[in-house]
């Protein structure tokens, strides 16, 4: 991590910070659950709009037709366009 600090002492970093939002992401296939990580001063859509062509999400699991987790991983990338709905996951437990 480099950080600069300018003449009144004031530092600039290149870390980012976010939190995490839990979410249930519909793409062409599957229903996933996870946390995606957004700027604290932004919304998911802001997230989401990034030009980047992967999603991050961690504390992933790929839910099966009955909504038992088939695969787990911590860490999950998922190509934006697959991406049909995104909502909150005010329910879910991680």
């Amino acid at each position: 991590m480099s950080v600069e600090y300018d003449d009144k002492g004031k530092y600039f970093t290149n870390v980012i910070s976010k939190h995490p939002v839990p979410v249930l992401i519909q793409t062409t296939r599957h229903l996933i659950r996870g946390k995606i990580h957004i700027r604290p001063e932004e919304r998911v859509k802001d997230e989401l709009d990034l030009p980047e062509l992967f999603l991050a999400i961690t504390e992933a699991s790929i839910l099966d037709a009955d909504g038992k987790e088939a695969y787990h991983s911590d860490f999950l990338a998922v190509l934006r366009t697959q991406i049909i709905w995104v909502m909150p996951d005010e329910g879910g437990s991680q």
